[in-house]
């Protein structure tokens, strides 16, 4: 009987998706016949650049069971309760994607709902002034869950991460190399198929070493080295709902204390980002070529930087979209070469997260089964596409027409998807999560309503709340909201106390 058992595992790549990807397996497969290499080149640089992420690495995090103090101490990290968003409905304007709720449900509907019943009436205050995320990286405050709370906005505090890229890398080959994982110096030549399946059998270092595989995991970055170049895939382009194309990246030093929260201020033709770690900023600015050259980016980039710059800026060329099937025979991409969508919201290692549990979910054997391979690319595509529509939002919902860019997005054709999605808030406030997607009503009414979005109406059945009673609710939790406020510890001060970086 023909052995069927994947043996040998080859991830083509290193940086962050290879490495992550490493750890995963390592700690998941308990299997000892099981051999995991990885195969990189210290010559071939990585981009480095997705420094932010959101609430669900926690869960990657207790995967490998990590220490969380160890891991922001080792990855310079900081916390992070959301995303500000500056100049994106209009200049001057600004507003918070919390990771966190607003208020609380009232009576079966979303806060949301009851709010702008509220807000009718002539008595709310800023929606922002029930949110304490919102708050608290405001005044720059932070602190973990205090489960001693029942009902209490501190118990249900939402945090993700701000951290150095490379030392994340380096963080993840650390706990893979620990458990087994075999690292390959050198850099991928060629790649030889079987010439009836074509699959891929083996990959040949510069060196003349060959390394066989029966599944290849490409992390290989924009270039696709067996997805694209060996294969042949294809690629799903995306750049005319999101037509930035460029970055330029650069660090500089750190001007106060860190602040809990990422910035994506909109700029003539795109955005910069700040990211603030414990001993420096990330800095970044990502640009549609079509209306700003290289120089002027740059030129952009310097001038609102915040600190001195102490890197030297890297460019970055890519297409917003994926590829036609992330996974093809015995090749599955991850990261970079599995399809790139801007870093806007943070999502570029939560996609290597959930593509590391839908591999594991699909295991392979020699076989290869096809249902299992379609399945997989299906719920990668709904992924994608969920996403995808999520940060068209960003640059749709604009009333800027104050650059040829900006008049750009705001009248370009849209996806039909994202098009239901508005109308239904536009209409009355409605909002929905499907397939148990990455952004929730929460996160698609920050953007919404912070881009001045305005809904005709509200559930009707918000009206059913006794109005009395919506007063007294509606205080008291603005009243609670501000009590937890006053108890939180500075972010400065939780890291200092914590978990201060070993620099």
């Amino acid at each position: 009987m023909q052995d069927s058992k994947i043996r040998n595992i080859v991830i083509v790549g290193g940086g962050t998706a290879g490495w992550m990807v490493a750890a995963a397996l390592s700690k998941l497969i308990k299997d000892k016949d099981i051999t995991i290499r990885l195969v990189e080149s210290e010559a071939i640089g990585t981009v480095g650049v997705g420094e932010a992420t959101i609430p669900h690495i926690q869960y990657f995090n207790q995967l490998l069971g990590l220490n969380e103090d160890e891991f922001v101490r080792k990855t310079n990290a900081t916390f992070k309760l959301g995303i500000e968003f500056v100049n994106w409905g209009n200049l001057g304007e600004s507003y918070i994607h919390p990771f966190g709720d607003y208020g609380i449900p009232m009576d079966g509907l979303r806060f949301h709902q009851m709010w702008h019943r509220y807000n009718r009436m002539g008595k709310a205050k800023a929606v922002d002034d029930y949110c304490l995320p919102i708050l608290a990286a405001r005044e720059g405050k932070f602190q973990r869950p205090d489960m001693r709370y029942k009902n209490s906005p501190l118990k249900s505090i939402t945090y993700a991460f701000q951290f150095d890229a490379s030392l994340y890398a380096q963080f993840m080959r650390e706990f893979a190399q620990a458990r087994g994982v075999k690292r390959i110096e050198g850099r991928i030549t060629h790649a030889d198929q079987n010439a009836q399946t074509g699959h891929i059998e083996s990959v040949t270092l510069e060196s003349g070493d060959l390394y066989k595989g029966d599944l290849f995991i490409d992390c290989s970055g924009f270039r696709g080295l067996l997805i694209e170049q060996t294969l042949k895939t294809g690629y799903l382009d995306w750049s005319a709902y999101l037509p930035c194309d460029r970055a330029v990246a650069r660090a500089s030093t750190s001007e106060g204390p860190p602040p809990p929260y990422t910035r994506a201020t909109a700029k003539d033709a795109g955005w910069q980002w700040r990211i603030p770690l414990q001993s420096r900023n990330g800095n970044g600015h990502v640009y549609c070529s079509n209306y700003m050259s290289d120089a002027q980016a740059l030129d952009s980039l310097n001038k609102d930087i915040e600190g001195e710059p102490i890197s030297e800026p890297n460019f970055l060329r890519f297409k917003t979209g994926m590829r036609k099937k992330p996974w093809n025979k015995n090749v599955v991409s991850l990261g970079l070469s599995a399809g790139f969508l801007e870093p806007l919201e943070s999502t570029s290692i939560h996609l290597i997260q959930t593509a590391v549990a839908r591999l594991m979910a699909n295991f392979p054997d020699k076989n290869f089964a096809q249902t299992n391979i379609d399945y997989y690319n299906e719920r990668t595509l709904a992924e994608y596409q969920q996403v995808r529509d999520f940060l068209i939002l960003h640059y749709c919902a604009t009333e800027r027409e104050d650059t040829p860019f900006w008049k750009y997005c705001k009248y370009m054709e849209i996806p039909q998807t994202l098009k239901k999605r508005i109308a239904l808030y536009k209409d009355n406030a409605r909002l929905y999560r499907h397939d148990n997607e990455i952004f929730g009503e929460t996160s698609w009414f920050a953007v919404m309503h912070g881009q001045g979005l305005s809904p005709k109406s509200y559930h009707p059945l918000a009206d059913s709340t006794n109005e009395e009673d919506l007063i007294t609710r509606m205080t008291e939790l603005e009243t609670v909201t501000q009590a937890c406020l006053s108890q939180m510890p500075t972010h400065q001060d939780f890291i200092a106390h914590f978990c201060k970086a070993d620099l």
